[in-house]
């Protein structure tokens, strides 16, 4: 296969070919061509690529101009130039291999890299360069790569990408359908697949399904189901729609009559998350509950194409209740947090994809995120293996660490991927970051501890709000329910009331 290369992509690559040896992370949102740029790469000896889905281990093959290894279930390579491995394959099959047979390793999504399956890869070889390439723009909440990878060298997301006409722009809708999935089990960092099947293919929700379709979508629409029979289940509810499983022997055929407008619904399954070219969908439903970043992306990618006459992308987000888990849902693009946001209020969360972050502040900015944001920073910091010496932070919808003393806001910018923040001008490692702020705090704002030492707030604070204290949050919010604030709490929100 001929590549042309865009500009960007171009970028990446002769940069890649300038670089010392070492560990680096490239970013790059879906839809601008990941597979296409690390293939291109100038090979100065042999390559291994790392994929953890059948699909990404196929699919990169027909970009390569020399010979392609498989190493996956039954087939292995045999000397090839390039060698593409499933990771789950690979890791029994090391000692086929020397330690120096690769002179780069390329990660695939590699947002996956710190799990142990990985690192027993890394630890294995020793290439010149390893590379990891990822679409998700997890800001660091959820894993940090800062011990796998030493720098990022290279961010396109998906804002550049449709501010630069990549893309297109993408208009954000929740529609809450009812269903309940807080006791379906977790495996592997998401929803057991049978159990999400058996509690979302109830015949109430798929017609609330085509309910959704009926009211909010906009042209052809692609729908991405839990199972075969749930996505079947889902088109017989919506005229003229088709479902595509692994079960559809003429896919090319649909796509092409989907494309002419003669289909005006696909509903799939697992069958277009990538590599299926599908420039005019306008509309996607997301009726697979996912907490997997990576596989959000994919399903929302399949519409980001641009298209003649297509202005934006409808995306809704069919939602319900969760409990403890993640739902990724359209802030999950742009790497925002709906934690913060009270239950109730996480419906309102909708409009264009760029106006959610101000949204997502406005609606978390409220007393039951205050108050709860102690237990929000906590988690984070046990989840980070982080030491916020007990500094009373706010963690915002975007990741940046704030504390609040009066007439003073001091702000931590968001980690990235590696787990560095840039705080005085100067790019540091997070935990840097928040013993620079604990120090500052006690040299400059000692009077101020019992306000930014959470320690200190907890010991005076378990007793009922004072009579003052209630009074100043009613001067400000006369219909907020004060009966069972305690002292803690009600500082808590006075200090975001007077501090903001």
């Amino acid at each position: 296969m001929n590549l042309v290369l865009r500009d960007y992509q171009e970028e990446c690559n002769e940069l890649i070919d300038n670089l010392e040896p070492g560990s680096y992370l490239i970013q790059m949102a879906t839809g601008l061509g990941k597979t296409a740029t690390f293939t291109s790469i100038k090979r100065k000896g042999r390559v291994l690529v790392l994929a953890h889905r059948e699909e990404l281990v196929t699919q990169p093959i027909k970009y390569y101009d020399c010979p392609v290894g498989i190493e996956m279930a039954n087939r292995k390579s045999n000397g090839e130039p390039v060698v593409i491995a499933s990771v789950q394959s690979i890791i029994h099959r090391l000692e086929n291999f020397k330690t120096d047979d690769f002179d780069l390793i390329i990660t695939d999504e590699a947002h996956h890299a710190a799990a142990k399956s990985y690192r027993k890869i890394y630890e294995y070889f020793k290439p010149r360069l390893h590379l990891g390439f990822t679409a998700t723009p997890n800001r660091g909440d959820n894993v940090r790569l800062d011990d796998i990878y030493q720098d990022i060298i290279f961010e396109r997301d998906i804002k550049w990408a449709i501010q630069n006409k990549y893309l297109t722009d993408i208009y954000c809708l929740r529609v809450n359908i009812g269903y309940d999935i807080s006791k379906v089990a977790r495996r592997m960092g998401d929803f057991a697949p049978g159990e999400l099947e058996e509690v979302m293919n109830q015949d109430v929700l798929n017609n609330a399904i085509a309910e959704a379709y009926k009211k909010y979508a906009k042209g052809q629409t692609l729908i991405f189901a839990c199972s075969v029979d749930h996505a079947e289940a889902i088109a017989e509810k919506i005229p003229g729609a088709v479902a595509v499983t692994s079960k559809t022997k003429n896919r090319d055929e649909l796509i092409k009559k989907f494309t002419n407008r003669e289909i005006p619904v696909l509903v799939n399954c697992m069958i277009f998350t990538e590599g299926t070219d599908m420039p005019l969908v306008e509309t996607v439903m997301i009726a697979r509950p996912t907490s997997n970043s990576s596989l959000y992306t994919q399903m929302v990618g399949r519409g980001l194409r641009l298209y003649p006459g297509k202005e934006k992308l409808t995306l809704i987000d069919l939602v319900g209740t969760t409990g403890r888990a993640n739902l990724c849902t359209a802030p999950t693009l742009i790497g925002v947090d709906l934690n913060a946001v009270p239950a109730n209020k996480q419906d309102e969360i909708q409009g264009d994809l760029f106006e959610l972050p101000d949204l997502i502040v406005k609606k978390s900015d409220c007393p039951a995120s205050w108050i709860r944001n102690i237990e929000i920073v906590n988690l984070w910091a046990k989840e980070q293996e982080y030491n916020t010496h007990g500094v009373n932070y706010f963690k915002m919808p975007n990741g940046d660490m704030v504390v609040s003393i009066p007439k003073k806001r001091i702000r931590i910018p968001a980690q990235d991927e590696l787990g560095k923040t840039t705080i005085g001008g100067q790019k540091v490692n997070m935990q840097r970051a928040l013993d620079k702020v604990f120090k500052y705090l006690q040299d400059e704002y000692p009077q101020y501890e019992y306000i930014w030492n959470v320690d200190q707030m907890r010991k005076w604070g378990k007793v009922p709000a004072s009579e003052k204290q209630v009074s100043m949050i009613k001067r400000f919010m006369k219909d907020f329910d004060t009966e069972n604030l305690n002292k803690m709490q009600a500082t808590q929100i006075l200090n975001r009331l007077f501090y903001r």
